[in-house]
Parts: C-alpha cells; structure tokens; sequence
C-alpha cells in the first residue's frame, strides 16, 4: 500500500526551481534511498517532504493511513555541533518525540512513557535513559535521536545522512539497526546519503537527484542503468 506519493514536483525558493519533474512513491515496508550529488536538490526535497516549505508545482497525497497516524513523518536530521550539546537526559529527548502528534501539552501519559520506555529498550538504550545526552558518544546519540524520531510517526522514518560523522564499526552497527527497524518492525525508510555501497547494500528502491531532474525506480533497476553505473563507479 502506498504511503507517500510525489507527482511532478517542482522545488526552489522565492519562484526560483532548484529541482523539477521529480515523481515517485512509497509504500509500505519500502526501503528508498536518495542520492545525488550536493546541489542537487535532495535538501530541498527533504524539507518539502516534511512539509518546512510547499512545492512550487506538484503534490505529495499521503495515504489515509499516514493521516490516521497524525500524517507526520518521523524525521532524523543531521546533526550540528549546537544539538550535540544539548543539555537535556535522553529521556527528555526521546519523549519529546511525542510533541510531533500531540502538540505542547505540559505532561505525557502513561502509555506515551511506556512507548518511549519500550523504544529505548529496542534501540538498546535504556541504560542510559537519566544520562545527559551530551555526554554520549555520537553512535549513542543518534539511537537517541532515532528513538525520539520512531515515537513521531507510526510506520514512515526520513533519516538524513545518519552515519554522517560516525566511524566505521558504529556506522556498520547503524545500518544494521535501520535494517531491522525495516525488515522486523515493518517501518517504512526513507534515507538520504552519500554512502552508494550502503545504498546499493540496503535500498529496496532509489531516488536520484540530478542536473535538476531525477530518476525513481528499483535499486536492481538503479544498479542496471546508465545513471546508476556511472554514479557508483566501481563500488560492487
């Protein structure tokens, strides 16, 4: 079932289009990674998806049950060095994903702090859950972030460069995270990245961004055509 889908978007600011033509979907238990190079529009598409700014043509229909579940898309963004130091506990910062749904309410019941309790323990952070989170490392505090993001939406992840910044056996234990959270937990995945091994590893469909126009289909498709091969260069 489709949850998302973009027909024809035009994207820029004041007037001006940095991107066009851009059309495609997402369904349910998807895995779509977005790629291209920098310039290419993917920034400008992400904060279109997240409704930051509209399209200067096209539309994006969520699915009614994208709608039922408050319509938002949990999002995980690049992190600047502002965000990793900020001075809250890592439960604060998970629960507060809940504000996304249920606005600026003064308290959070019963059950939204079992959920928080329940993702931290998936994402192998309950020990940690009265730790500031400034004082965790940066593997740590994306699984924070990544929880906070889950408990935004019901079923639709948009993760922006999550490895950015991560060395190499924490970048690995991510991917794998990301990939259960797909695979076992039936969460849609939307990714941006540089990373074309990983993307050719775990997409099950990509978006490329290119020269203002884009191509959308399967990663077995993607790794077929011209622009597919050309971008990931010898990467097997």
């Amino acid at each position: 079932m489709e949850l998302l889908k973009c027909t024809g978007l035009r994207l820029g600011y004041e007037g001006k289009a940095v991107a066009e033509e851009i059309s495609f979907t997402v369904s349910e238990g998807d895995y779509l990674c977005i790629v291209g190079e920098n310039g290419s529009g993917k920034s400008t598409l992400v904060k279109t998806l997240l409704g930051l700014q509209p399209p200067l043509a096209g539309s994006i229909e969520k699915s009614e049950a994208l709608r039922r579940a408050g319509g938002v898309i949990g999002y995980l963004p690049q992190q600047t060095p502002v965000q990793r130091d900020f001075p809250a506990t890592v439960e604060e910062i998970v629960r507060s994903g809940f504000l996304a749904r249920s606005g600026l309410r003064p308290f959070y019941t019963r059950e939204e702090k079992q959920l928080a309790d329940e993702k931290m323990e998936r994402l192998g952070i309950s020990h940690l859950k009265k730790r500031c989170y400034s004082e965790l490392s940066g593997g740590q505090q994306q699984r924070v972030l990544l929880a906070r993001a889950l408990l935004a939406t019901g079923n639709l992840l948009l993760l922006d460069e999550p490895v950015a910044g991560l060395d190499p056996k924490v970048t690995a234990e991510m991917y794998e995270l990301i990939k259960a959270l797909n695979r076992d937990d039936g969460i849609t995945i939307i990714m941006v990245s540089h990373d074309i091994r990983a993307v050719l590893a775990f997409a099950t469909h990509i978006l490329h961004v290119f020269h203002g126009r884009a191509w959308f289909g399967t990663a077995e498709e993607y790794a077929k055509s011209e622009i597919g091969r050309t971008f990931a260069g010898g990467v097997q």
